[in-house]
C-alpha cells in the first residue's frame, strides 16, 4: 500500500463510534500499519477553537448556515494540514466523524438541504473522499438512552429529540445511497461489532 487511506466513522450520538476506533487503531497498528486518529470538528490548532464555538451552549443564536459553514472551515484546515499529508504519506488515518456528519446534521437536521452541504464540503475538502465509511447504527431511543448518561450536553446535543430523530433518519437514509457507506449494527455485543468491521475492511488492506 503506497498511498494510505482515509476510514471515517459516523453514526447517532451514543452508537459506540469512541470504542470501535480505537479498537480497530490497535489492531492496524499491530499489523504494521502507521495510524493517525483524528476527530471532527477538531483535530488541529485551528479547527479545535472553531469547534469551541460550534459546541458552547452560550452561542444559541447560532445560525443554522453559520454553523455549516463552521464545520466545513474546521473540516478544510484538517484535510490541508492533518489527513492529505498522511495519505500521501502512505499512512492510514480514521476520522470521528467527516462530511456525512454535515450532510445529516445541517442538511437534514437543520433543514438547509443535502446538496448544499454537499456543495459547501466539497470545496472545504478539495475533493477527498473518504475510502470507507462505518456507519454505526443503533435504533434512536437506545441512542437517547446511552447519551442520558453524560453529565453535561453540548449545544448539538441539546438540539432537542426531533433535532435528533431527524438525525437519525438521515443516516439511515445516507447509508443507503453509496457503496462506501458500509452499514453496522452496534446494537450488538462490543467485540462482535469490532470483528464487523475487521470483515469489511480486509480487502481494503
Amino acid at each position: 500500500m503506497n498511498k494510505g487511506l482515509l476510514i471515517t466513522f459516523e453514526g447517532p450520538d451514543g452508537s459506540g463510534k469512541t470504542t470501535q476506533i480505537s479498537m480497530l487503531k490497535e489492531y492496524l497498528n499491530n499489523k504494521g500499519f502507521e495510524v493517525i486518529y483524528t476527530r471532527e470538528p477538531g483535530g488541529t490548532k485551528i479547527s479545535e477553537k472553531i469547534r469551541d464555538i460550534i459546541l458552547d451552549n452560550k452561542n444559541s443564536e447560532m445560525s443554522p448556515m453559520c454553523e455549516a459553514l463552521l464545520y466545513a472551515s474546521a473540516r478544510a484546515q484538517l484535510v490541508q494540514e492533518v489527513i492529505k499529508p498522511a495519505i500521501e504519506s502512505g499512512k492510514i488515518v480514521i476520522c470521528d466523524r467527516f462530511v456525512e456528519s454535515s450532510i445529516v446534521y445541517q442538511g437534514i437536521g437543520r433543514n438547509l438541504g443535502e446538496d448544499r452541504i454537499r456543495s459547501i464540503n466539497e470545496a472545504a475538502t478539495d475533493g477527498l473522499k473518504a475510502d470507507i465509511t462505518f456507519m454505526l447504527t443503533i435504533p434512536f431511543e437506545e441512542g437517547l438512552r446511552r447519551k442520558a448518561k453524560q453529565k453535561s450536553f453540548d449545544r448539538l446535543e441539546n438540539s432537542g429529540s426531533e433535532f435528533h430523530r431527524k438525525v437519525y433518519e438521515g443516516y439511515m437514509n445516507l447509508a443507503k445511497s453509496a457503496d462506501y457507506i458500509k452499514v453496522v449494527d452496534a446494537n450488538k455485543p462490543i467485540e462482535e461489532v469490532h470483528k464487523d468491521i475487521l470483515q469489511l475492511i480486509e480487502n481494503l488492506l
